[in-house]
């Protein structure tokens, strides 16, 4: 369990706290590219507690400022997008992308060129727009995760809303054990006699039931340059080991495991104290061009998914008023949670904790050696900073490309460390491109 004081160094991102200071070191996204039109209306930011406006001018770039107009603080949400600058509808004062005012029409001898209207750095890339929010004499590159050469249509970025600390969000991310019960349905679970189970990535068809086989896995952690890596460890029904490998990168990116292997980021971003946005973006790396895993007749889950989205919200019904949604009677037959939407399933655990849960209540066991590590790898970073140690995973530290998950089923006694590796040689070919 953490302290009271742990807790609250873990969830507060304001402005001034010790995890929001290291939070600031990272780009972080701000919101969607899909989410900003030329000329279009400006978008409300709230981000690590701080209230912001983006919008997109004429010219297609994108501004990221103080929601108040620095002259007598009206909302520039109601201001006008146009003619390549933002203009304040109480008395005209117009700002462009990087705070500078261009115009103040309601004075007779201007004075524009002595305001600026507080902005943070912007840049687009795999169909979202990051921002930098920390001082500028310590402002890194741009991590490339690998979406920096991604054409429009290879844009996949969409983000969920979670009503809770981000902490809580990011530790779900982290917790490869509560798939074998909390996504469990009862539905064609006894495992088949033929050689699926066996070394090599197995069938997609095979996941759930090899999740389900062994409920309690070994969780074992290695420390890596941009955070760590960890495996869930569970034994199959005929001796061998079932690996699921999944990446964290400082300070609230995961890949969760996928056949053979995944470079799809989650990336958890505090609204504030109390809420928060999970986006989800992917590399242009065709992840599996041999098509391991593949099925014929994949597995079919009677679970429902997170609907559409709008811009590429997805949209959500399933809340704490309508309890998630859940169904007793489907709770008996069908499904371990009772609750038909897969993420809704996340959700409701997560969410019903509480907005920023008390975490010297817990008892943690050792399925949780992940979520520890990433709490003291968070809160170590983050009293590192304010003693002057610079975070990790920072720009030059590494190729943030090359990393990804992994879920193979290999040998008793086999090595899972160079799985999602290019020791892998399911991997090596796919990645050719990253590596050159």
């Amino acid at each position: 369990m953490l302290s009271h004081e742990e807790n609250e160094i873990l969830c507060r991102v304001g402005p001034g706290t010790l995890m929001g200071n290291l939070l600031r070191r990272y780009w972080m996204p701000a919101c969607l590219s899909a989410e900003l039109d030329r000329d279009g209306s400006p978008l409300e930011v709230r981000l690590l507690g701080e209230d912001l406006i983006a919008f997109r001018d004429t010219d297609g770039r994108v501004g990221l400022v103080d929601v108040n107009c620095p002259h007598r603080g009206a909302s520039l949400y109601y201001g006008r997008n146009e003619d390549c600058g933002l203009r304040c509808i109480y008395h005209g004062w117009k700002f462009d992308v990087d705070g500078n005012c261009t115009e103040m029409p309601s004075e007779r001898r201007s004075f524009a060129d002595r305001i600026k209207l507080p902005n943070y750095p912007v840049h687009e890339s795999g169909g979202i727009v990051w921002t930098y929010m920390g001082p500028v004499e310590t402002m890194t590159p741009f991590r490339d995760f690998g979406t920096e050469d991604l054409e429009a249509d290879e844009v996949q970025a969409t983000k969920l809303f979670w009503d809770c600390n981000w902490v809580q969000a990011l530790e779900g991310n982290i917790d490869t054990a509560h798939i074998s019960h909390l996504h469990q349905w009862f539905g064609n679970q006894q495992v088949p006699d033929n050689d699926s189970d066996q070394p090599g990535y197995p069938d997609i068809s095979w996941l759930g039931k090899l999740c389900w086989a062994d409920r309690a896995p070994a969780v074992e952690v290695q420390d890596e340059w941009y955070g760590f890596r960890y495996v869930g460890i569970r034994d199959t029904p005929k001796g061998y080991k079932h690996v699921r490998l999944t990446a964290f990168t400082m300070p609230s990116l995961t890949i969760i495991a996928a056949v053979p292997f995944s470079t799809r980021q989650l990336i958890v971003v505090p609204i504030d104290d109390h809420s928060s946005w999970r986006y989800s973006f992917k590399t242009g790396v065709d992840p599996n061009p041999k098509g391991y895993g593949a099925s014929d007749s994949p597995v079919r889950s009677p679970h429902r998914m997170v609907g559409p989205s709008e811009r590429g919200i997805r949209l959500r019904t399933a809340n704490a008023a309508n309890h998630y949604e859940i169904d007793r009677e489907f709770q008996k037959t069908e499904s371990f949670s009772g609750i038909r939407d897969f993420v809704a399933q996340d959700y409701a655990v997560t969410e019903s904790m509480g907005p920023i849960y008390n975490r010297t209540k817990e008892h943690l066991g050792t399925t949780d050696l992940a979520v520890i590590r990433m709490r003291s790898m968070l809160l170590g970073a983050a009293r590192g900073l304010a003693e002057g140690k610079e975070p990790p995973g920072l720009t030059g530290q590494g190729d943030f490309r090359i990393i990804r998950s992994a879920e193979k089923v290999i040998e008793p006694n086999e090595d899972w460390r160079p799985l999602g590796t290019d020791e892998d040689p399911g991997v090596i070919e796919s990645y050719a491109s990253l590596t050159d």
